[in-house]
């Protein structure tokens, strides 16, 4: 990886990732003032980029973390098709070769994975194929099943057709209105030009669906910590698989934290709901950093 110096939003590190298809997938890294105590991963959702999630990174760098982000294949900066990717496990793929690259550098400090929306997809993924590798997972809004009402088995039948015939063809975009109650915020995220702002297609729809299965059927086998944080008003990624995930894992270290009245991204939501996640999240993060790397010897 290669660096740099600070960008507009603030970040210490521009580096890149070259991976296993031969892409480059832009990166971002948040040093702490500090010697670092411990590494977090963060995955970006679907359509965005990692530089949305800066004032989270910065939030934790503050408190002593070494965080890391990438844009996924077809997103933001990095290369690839648009939105296109031909199996979702190219996502899990390319974060555990970041995250690796990382443990290299910082062998000895405790590793943490956050996702929001299908980023918490990603992770949930990651953590089940490396289950001994992260000291916690932190989904925010995570994507763990999908709208019963956009994914209904009709819907998904007759999407399986035309992935066949026509797979890149629009489903419809995502409704910004429905990101925050911060309508600032809205309006960031509408002018954002690295953000994706067309449909999704069939084909990368048909991804979704298949990371949603994968993640159902590896729940019950879940023992690894996590916390879950989730909107009560979120239209986006349903609540309900956020609490089935709480029923379902078998992990003793599991917390579910919801947001009464909140939407889908919560660390760009109304200050007073963004400053309590995170709060919540630098809490539970730091709350599980062994006390040998917490004092930094």
């Amino acid at each position: 990886m290669s660096e740099s110096g600070v960008t507009p939003q603030g970040d210490r590190r521009q580096d890149h990732i070259v991976n296993a298809d031969g892409q480059r997938l832009f990166c971002r890294s948040w040093v702490p003032e500090v010697p670092p105590r411990g590494l977090l991963f963060v995955a970006h959702g679907v359509g965005e980029h990692c530089g949305r999630y800066s004032s989270l990174a910065q939030s934790l760098s503050r408190r002593g973390l070494m965080v890391f982000a990438h844009d996924h294949v077809g997103h933001g900066l990095s290369e690839g098709e648009r939105m296109m990717v031909r199996d979702f496990k190219v996502f899990i793929r390319d974060s555990l070769q970041h995250v690796d690259l990382m443990r290299e550098r910082y062998p000895d400090l405790p590793l943490f994975i956050l996702g929001h929306s299908m980023g918490g997809a990603i992770c949930i993924l990651c953590a089940c194929e490396r289950p001994s590798d992260f000291t916690g997972v932190v989904l925010i809004s995570p994507m763990v099943q999908l709208n019963p009402e956009s994914a209904s088995p009709f819907k998904v039948f007759m999407a399986k057709l035309l992935n066949h015939v026509l797979p890149s063809l629009s489903l419809g975009s995502i409704d910004s209105k429905w990101i925050s109650r911060d309508q600032k915020e809205v309006e960031s995220y509408d002018k954002d030009e690295l953000n994706h702002h067309g449909g999704l297609s069939v084909a990368f729809a048909m991804q979704l669906v298949g990371a949603a299965r994968l993640i159902e059927r590896a729940i019950p086998t879940v023992t690894w910590p996590f916390l879950l944080l989730h909107g009560d008003a979120d239209k986006l990624c349903n609540i309900s698989g956020s609490h089935m995930m709480l029923e379902k894992a078998q992990s003793t270290d599991k917390q579910l934290k919801v947001y009464s009245g909140a939407y889908h991204a919560l660390h760009r939501e109304l200050p007073e709901t963004t400053d309590s996640v995170l709060r919540d999240i630098g809490d539970w993060v730091v709350g599980r950093i062994p006390d040998q790397a917490a004092s930094g010897s």
